[in-house]
């Protein structure tokens, strides 16, 4: 039997990244989920990280009673392999997959991590006479720009705000909150009078409104689609059918790629200067900041990765110093930081 540390990544962050570097085959990013019964979660966490590990795959891949969900990449030359171990398990039998688009230079990711987890998406509901498979329609890209164009559909973005913020479909409703857990608790309070239009959501690969369609069913709206395959699959359908993109912007990624573009539209405008449009997202440079923000180049340049003066500066000082502006940094961020962003979508 395989022992804890077998199961687990051991590599340092800077060896694989070298690796990578000098791997000379591409990768296919892809991401899948399914809604299915899983009775031992950890039995199929464990049999996937092995099975996943000798293929030479990476990713982020979360197993729970409830499904599984997967952002990950695979070599190019071990694809079709991987894709007859997924489908020869019975529970992801015909599972569908989710290709990425391709971002130039970027790894979308460095290591395998798999999680057994309560859930694969956090959702907060604790109410057990909700019925996750009473979900909603499914619209197809041109269904979808059709719905858009009828002044009497509810558009209804099922991400986060910095998803959003550098990315949407034009007149979409956008909840002013990070988490979709939040989301979901807001649906009465921000919607709640209009539960008799059309509702058409979506989000980036149609986990979230899976669950979220059931939930405004639930909470007594009368019509509800969502776009199966979510953004990755409408940018796909698009260029396929030759369809107008009703998508502005850029779709959010949660991998190191951070976005994918959808249209060249810049929607969003540069965290630092606050006059610049920019749609670029970063991890501040100071650790102990490492807040998400959008720079432009020369913000970017000028700041040198940093998101803010004070953190180039902090960054600098002894570990001492350094600590009660880390408290200060963080109740900035509380207070301040959502009413900035609210600003901006």
């Amino acid at each position: 039997m395989a022992t804890t540390n077998e199961l687990r990544n051991l590599k340092s962050k800077e060896q694989a990244l070298l690796d990578l570097k000098e791997e000379d085959f591409k990768r296919i990013t892809i991401s899948f989920y399914k809604y299915v019964n899983i009775t031992d979660p950890q039995e199929m966490r464990d049999r996937l990280y092995v099975t996943l590990r000798d293929l030479d795959c990476l990713g982020r891949i979360y197993v729970a009673q409830e499904g599984i969900n997967a952002q990950m990449n695979v070599p190019e030359h071990n694809w079709e392999v991987f894709d007859q171990v997924i489908q020869g398990i019975p529970e992801f039998k015909g599972i569908p997959y989710k290709v990425a688009r391709e971002e130039g230079d970027h790894v979308s990711f460095w290591k395998l991590a798999i999680k057994v987890k309560k859930k694969i998406v956090a959702d907060g509901i604790e109410d057990k006479s909700f019925d996750p498979s009473n979900t909603g329609k499914y619209m197809t890209a041109q269904e979808v720009n059709h719905a858009i164009e009828d002044p009497e559909t509810l558009v209804v973005d099922m991400r986060n705000r910095y998803e959003a913020e550098v990315g949407h479909f034009e007149g979409a409703h956008i909840m002013q909150v990070d988490t979709f857990r939040e989301q979901l608790a807001s649906v009465e309070k921000e919607l709640g009078e209009q539960k008799e239009r059309k509702v058409l959501m979506y989000c980036t690969g149609g986990i979230r409104c899976e669950k979220a369609s059931a939930w405004f069913k639930y909470n007594g709206f009368n019509d509800v689609s969502h776009i199966k395959g979510g953004i990755i699959d409408y940018d796909k359908q698009v260029k396929e059918q030759g369809l107008e993109n009703k998508f502005k912007g850029k779709n959010f990624v949660f991998d190191a790629r951070m976005a994918e573009k959808i249209s060249d539209d810049i929607v969003a405008t540069c965290h630092v200067c606050d006059s610049v449009p920019a749609d670029t997202y970063y991890n501040c440079k100071y650790l102990g900041c490492h807040v998400l923000f959008i720079a432009c180049d020369g913000c970017h340049e000028t700041y040198d990765g940093y998101c803010c003066r004070r953190c180039q500066l902090m960054d600098k000082l002894p570990q001492g110093i350094r600590k009660p502006f880390i408290r200060w940094k963080n109740a900035w961020r509380r207070t301040y930081r959502p009413a900035y962003k609210k600003s901006r979508v």
